[in-house]
């Protein structure tokens, strides 16, 4: 990718913004080599996939496995290759670059954890959707969350033939039920101290700079859950005139016609246009 118009346009808005807030979606983490279909599926779950039929990480994830060892023989397993084994992301760290000089906040959808795994700082941190790094109890009978890093390190040495030891399959340590991940699919997600401690952050920083020359940068964002970040930063776009609206994504990106003079949409590798941000910025 050269460096288009609309991306000097984005080079030149990050340098005159008082703060950047970054909206990132599956987008991202796909451009920084986290896809979950494809080569990768095939790599990791190429047995589910012959056994289940199912053909790509998320809907592995929906599976109505016949037995809890099965289905978290499978989620171990995508926890595992999703969260914890992790090489460094250059595209997370060329984000990084791009806006550490100035005050900034990061809203993400993603639940991988690579922008903490690659140097953004917790306190600039909302994940929204919930951490493949926690589990809940599945009712839940209570709001806490629990780190599985060592249950699924477990897990991962134990498993044969796609089934774990039946003793390793987790347990609510309160009343004893089923556990389940700490993901928002429905009304049962818990939002456990840490995140209403982020959100609360995450408000500061929108009052804070309401009225700033603030740039609303969105990164790999679709129309799976526009009212997340999509549609609130249009709408803070419009109700800001110093704000800035962009968005970097492999499909065509549109605006409302009231942001049309202050959005900058760029259709390209989300990755090629971070790395020449990232190198002018040096």
């Amino acid at each position: 990718m050269k460096a288009s118009e609309e991306l000097l346009r984005l080079g030149k808005a990050i340098e005159n913004a008082d703060a950047v807030l970054i909206g990132a979606g599956a987008g991202l983490s796909a451009a920084a080599g986290y896809t979950y279909a494809g080569e990768r599926f095939q790599k990791h779950f190429a047995d589910f996939e012959r056994k289940y039929h199912f053909h790509d990480m998320y809907s592995g994830g929906f599976f109505p496995y016949h037995t809890e060892e099965e289905k978290w023989a499978f989620w171990s397993r995508n926890i595992y290759c999703n969260r914890y084994d992790q090489p460094k992301s250059a595209v997370h760290e060329d984000l990084l670059r791009v806006a550490r000089e100035k005050e900034h906040f990061v809203l993400t959808t993603n639940v991988d954890h690579l922008f903490q795994n690659n140097g953004f700082a917790k306190e600039r941190l909302f994940y929204t959707q919930g951490d493949y790094g926690l589990w809940q109890c599945k009712t839940p009978c209570h709001g806490k969350t629990y780190d599985n890093e060592e249950a699924v390190r477990r897990m991962r040495a134990a498993e044969r033939d796609m089934r774990i030891p039946t003793e390793l399959v987790p347990k609510c340590p309160v009343c004893g039920g089923a556990m389940e991940m700490n993901l928002r699919c429905d009304d049962t997600f818990v939002e456990d101290e840490g995140w209403r401690k982020a959100s609360e952050r995450y408000q500061r920083f929108l009052q804070q700079h309401k009225d700033d020359h603030i740039l609303y940068l969105e990164l790999g964002v679709g129309m799976n859950t526009p009212g997340i970040i999509k549609f609130p930063f249009w709408r803070m776009t419009a109700e800001n005139p110093a704000a800035t609206y962009a968005a970097i994504n492999q499909e065509e990106t549109t605006v409302p016609e009231e942001i049309k003079s202050r959005s900058i949409c760029i259709k390209g590798d989300i990755r090629e246009a971070l790395a020449l941000l990232a190198e002018h910025k040096n």
